[in-house]
């Protein structure tokens, strides 16, 4: 049988999603579609051919009696309403990041979820179920290359817009390394400093560009994370793990090495869509495989308030200059299942 799905934001990923779940994946119909947007919603509608309900508010997606399941991809504030939404109506709910603007919407989305007594949220944090962090992460559990003691990461994109400021380069950009970085090492943030380098021409009066991040684990282990987002040649996600005995990296997108014109070049992808296209296939369909099965596996809230109360230091961190804490609560038993 079908999982019936209600999708709440139809802007550039929700589009996305619904194009994957329409065309891509396995065992789901999109039934219903929402967006502040009511034209933007019928033109996405019509231009996949489906045979969706449009509504205006996405709770009127959540109630909808035809609907299993939820895909939140709405402005990123109203995720948290949305969440709590669904929780209430007992319905699952895909939940792209942030899951809240801040730790405490993230924690009431926890209380919520636990108060219901069964997982019902999966943030959209897709770089787990990469080929590449997932190579990664095996090497790092096998103790291939012993403890891990140091790792020295970059997240670059070729430019942004004037609406990008210095605090998104946190809580759009970075929060990505705070989930994956947390689940490769199987370890939390105990502390985080700030700094900021020479600034590009390439920034604006609200941005300050490129940063970076040094945090440390509870473990020890160091963490040094480059945020470039007017980098220019293309969008490029490093992450090096340098542990007792040997040294391993992310594997780079496959692409055709060409010698040409006297120059040996590699392709670099440009747009982050493309980068984890696969990534993002691979999630929603666990997440549709799961709901079907009852039991949901992927991205926590508690992974997402986790990456919250990170942010939230990292912030306090760009301000200051300082290292500040990262004190992150004992993590239910809830969420040990």
């Amino acid at each position: 049988m079908s999982l019936r799905l209600g999708v709440i934001g139809a802007g550039a990923i929700g589009k996305e999603h619904i194009r994957r779940c329409t065309q891509v994946l396995q065992g789901a119909t999109v039934v219903a579609v929402s967006d502040i947007n009511l034209d933007n919603a019928r033109a996405v509608v019509s231009a996949l051919g489906l045979k969706a309900e449009v509504y205006a508010d996405g709770q009127d997606v959540i109630q909808a009696q035809d609907v299993d399941a939820l895909i939140v991809t709405s402005w990123d504030p109203t995720h948290e309403a949305f969440t709590l939404g669904a929780i209430e109506a007992g319905k699952p709910v895909f939940c792209e990041k942030p899951l809240a603007m801040t730790a405490e919407g993230c924690r009431r989305i926890v209380d919520a979820e636990i108060k219901a007594g069964r997982r019902l949220v999966q943030v959209g944090f897709m770089r787990p179920y990469d080929e590449g962090y997932q190579a990664l992460k095996e090497v790092i559990d096998s103790g291939e290359i012993g403890a891990p003691l140091m790792l020295h990461c970059a997240h670059r994109n070729p430019e942004v817009g004037d609406n990008y400021t210095t605090d998104m380069a946190i809580t759009s950009t970075l929060i990505h390394e705070l989930d994956v970085l947390r689940w490769l090492l199987n370890d939390d943030y105990a502390s985080v400093q700030v700094r900021f380098p020479r600034a590009t021409s390439h920034t604006h009066a609200r941005l300050k560009d490129p940063q970076i991040v040094m945090l440390e684990t509870r473990n020890g282990t160091l963490i040094d994370v480059e945020i470039f987002v007017n980098c220019r040649y293309g969008y490029d996600i490093q992450c090096e793990v340098v542990g007792e005995t040997g040294i391993a990296r992310l594997p780079e997108p496959s692409s055709v090495q060409m010698r040409k014109t006297a120059k040996l070049a590699t392709t670099i992808l440009t747009d982050w869509k493309d980068r984890f296209i696969k990534a993002y296939d691979v999630e929603l369909q666990a997440f549709i495989n799961d709901v079907k099965a009852g039991e949901l596996r992927g991205p926590s809230a508690w992974d997402g308030f986790a990456a919250s109360v990170a942010a939230d230091a990292c912030l306090k961190a760009q301000e200051s200059g300082a290292l500040e804490t990262i004190s992150l609560p004992e993590r239910p038993a809830f969420y040990l299942r």
